[in-house]
């Protein structure tokens, strides 16, 4: 009855940036998966630095064991997956560590994974990370950042407005 009457509220999540960098569109990510969208939408991120910040408050729902990658999901339940550089899993875990457990619940800007840069841009396919909505059927609208380069914790990357 009241959503008849007054509409569903509106909710959008910002997406802050969880690494410092230049943006890369999506769809110029160096691997199918993710510039064909397959996994979801979102904007990937070139790193100038080592470090992922979560992109929202939420919960850790998957940790990777080589802690190559890690999704959030939001209390709204939009889930993000951060996925550090271009066929990573491979290096075993190697160059990365750890700052937190699946179940762990984080605020935008909290340290999720520190990472060698350098050892990546010498074992990996590329440095490039996307950040995507996996969920994105929970996704009514996407706006992206029009910004060049981005502050961990401090740029908002995206916008979504949840259905």
């Amino acid at each position: 009855m009241f959503k008849k009457l007054f509409g569903k509220k509106e909710i959008i999540e910002s997406i802050v940036s969880p690494i410092t960098g230049t943006v890369v569109q999506i769809e110029d990510v160096p691997d199918q998966v993710f510039s064909q969208k397959m996994i979801g939408d979102g904007l990937a991120i070139d790193p100038s630095e080592g470090v992922v910040a979560a992109p929202i408050d939420g919960e850790v729902v998957q940790i990777f064991p080589t802690y190559h990658a890690v999704g959030i999901r939001s209390k709204n339940g939009l889930e993000v997956l951060i996925h550090i550089g271009m066929d990573t899993v491979a290096m075993g875990g190697e160059g990365f560590e750890g700052h937190v457990t699946q179940g762990d619940q984080v605020k935008a800007g909290d340290k999720l994974i520190t990472f060698n840069l350098d050892l990546i841009k010498e074992k990996a396919a590329s440095t490039i990370s996307p950040v995507v909505i996996t969920n994105f059927e929970a996704v009514e609208s996407l706006a992206k950042s029009g910004s060049s380069s981005v502050v961990r914790g401090q740029t908002v990357l995206l916008e979504a407005k949840l259905k």
